[in-house]
């Protein structure tokens, strides 16, 4: 695809630069950048990181930020300049937080000023906006910047999400990104002419992978907003500043539970993107009744393959609304058993991949890299059913599979039954620990209105077969999650585990 965009995650940038100058490139808050401009501020602050703080090709810098046109620049400032960008969840703190600087080794911290007083004192810091001294500041002064870079260095460490263990550094080149943004643009019919809004956070792989840096890539005009607020999204849509959305389940439910959803004039909103973790098909269903025109893609993958590594189109959703479609043009897919054996299609088993756009490994983890990787292939973790078409169907996590009484129940299955109620607003089904059952299927559940246990069992029971069936009701304000969506049912399990 055109000499692949130029090969390295900023050249794509750069293209765009030289194609479409004056176009808009990016807009946050009251600013905006064209994409000359961008192009310049990007080569700015790839001098100032290495000339003023002495940084050297593959030392790492962490972005510990919220959303905001300058994390932006300063991604694609550290691609410049060989240098490893660490993206940070601005929710961490404490432990956490430490873990992921340390262990990353990084050299420099670009903060913004609410989140630097978090950072380890014995770090160094440096203010990405609103602060004297900022990054955003040092913009204002336009420096050159000529990169040296090979498409085989690392540009990125791309910590997973950490739902079943400490969060591991996927290991990101510029060929491997570029790579998954080849990919995205065609998959996913990303054009020059869309309007899309960015409003997950962009130290997740999926919105600044899956989508922003695709987007520049096709020249568009990009609006980046701080969160998921529904109000804000709508009035976007409503002005008709933007066609495009992506969102992870639990955002599309949000919305489609939203009072103004149903009031606000939606009908310039072409394309809706949803991933991350798995969406209900009953939600799925009512978002299509309520925006019969809306183009809905179902994107799948994880963190070391860039993320993205399936796609289901629209016209692909009839008869098979809980695929996750097939892989993208440079993704290889086999469905395996526990031995590593191909599995027959219909037959549940691990998805594998062997992709360019694969990460190198984990950063200082070793013995994690050679458990991941078989042959070649990367063992996703992931348990899915393909069908003759070469459709893929997500069953759970292989973690997340319930044993109960020695037969073992996919979690998704008993969620969607549920969902079908409407006193259900979200649910996570879990395996809790059961002297009879090994594991009893236990359903968490956000209620909408009044609903009871014994209700939903019974709901459940109408739809499931026996063994599949709830055991367990438990109610809860809010499920726990993390920034990109998905579902800690890590979380749950040990707090509804007895002592």
């Amino acid at each position: 695809m055109r000499g692949l965009l130029s090969r390295t995650v900023d050249g794509v940038l750069r293209r765009s630069a030289q194609r479409t100058p004056d176009r808009t490139a990016v807009r946050y808050a009251d600013r905006s950048w064209t994409y000359a401009e961008l192009d310049t501020a990007v080569s700015t602050a790839a001098a100032v990181l290495t000339e003023e703080h002495g940084l050297r090709e593959g030392d790492r810098v962490a972005a510990y930020g919220h959303n905001s046109d300058v994390y932006l620049i300063a991604f694609l400032a550290c691609a410049r300049a060989g240098l490893v960008h660490v993206p940070v969840n601005h929710n961490l703190t404490g432990d956490d937080l430490a873990y992921i600087l340390r262990q990353s080794d990084s050299s420099l911290v670009l903060a913004d000023p609410d989140l630097a007083g978090r950072v380890p004192g014995d770090l160094t810091v440096r203010p990405l906006r609103d602060d004297t001294g900022s990054l955003l500041q040092a913009l204002a002064t336009p420096q050159p910047f000529d990169p040296d870079r090979d498409v085989w260095n690392l540009v990125q460490l791309l910590y997973t999400s950490g739902t079943t263990a400490l969060p591991k550094g996927a290991m990101m080149t510029h060929r491997a990104l570029v790579h998954e943004y080849a990919s995205a643009i065609e998959a996913l019919d990303l054009q020059e002419t869309d309007r899309p809004v960015h409003s997950l956070p962009l130290y997740h792989s999926a919105q600044m992978h899956v989508f922003l840096l695709p987007y520049l890539a096709v020249g568009a005009e990009n609006i980046i907003i701080d969160a998921p607020e529904p109000g804000q999204i709508f009035d976007l849509v409503e002005a008709g500043r933007a066609d495009s959305l992506f969102a992870p389940p639990t955002v599309w439910i949000g919305l489609a539970n939203h009072p103004e959803f149903v009031t606000r004039d939606l009908s310039f909103l072409r394309k809706a993107y949803y991933g991350a973790s798995i969406m209900p098909v009953p939600v799925l269903e009512r978002l299509r009744e309520r925006l019969p025109g809306l183009g809905f893609y179902n994107c799948f993958g994880q963190s070391e393959i860039g993320p993205l590594a399936t796609v289901l189109r629209p016209e692909e959703h009839e008869g098979r609304m809980d695929s996750c479609g097939r892989p993208v043009r440079h993704v290889e897919a086999r469905v395996v058993d526990e031995d590593g054996k191909d599995v027959p299609d219909g037959t549940p088993g691990e998805v594998l991949y062997r992709s360019p756009q694969l990460c190198k490994g984990y950063w200082d983890k070793p013995e994690e890299t050679r458990e991941a990787f078989r042959e070649g292939w990367f063992r996703s973790g992931d348990l899915v059913v393909r069908d003759a078409e070469g459709y893929l169907t997500v069953v759970d996590r292989v973690k997340d599979v319930i044993n109960s009484g020695g037969v073992l129940v996919a979690s998704r299955q008993v969620e969607d039954a549920l969902y079908t109620h409407p006193g259900v607003a979200e649910t996570a089904v879990i395996g809790l620990p059961d002297e009879r059952w090994i594991e009893a299927v236990t359903a968490v559940v956000v209620p909408r209105g009044e609903v009871t246990e014994d209700e939903l069992l019974a709901h459940a029971r109408e739809k499931l077969a026996h063994f599949k069936a709830p055991k367990r009701v438990l109610f809860v304000d809010e499920l726990p999650r993390n920034a990109s969506g998905k579902i800690l049912k890590r979380e749950l399990r040990d707090r509804f585990t007895p002592a």
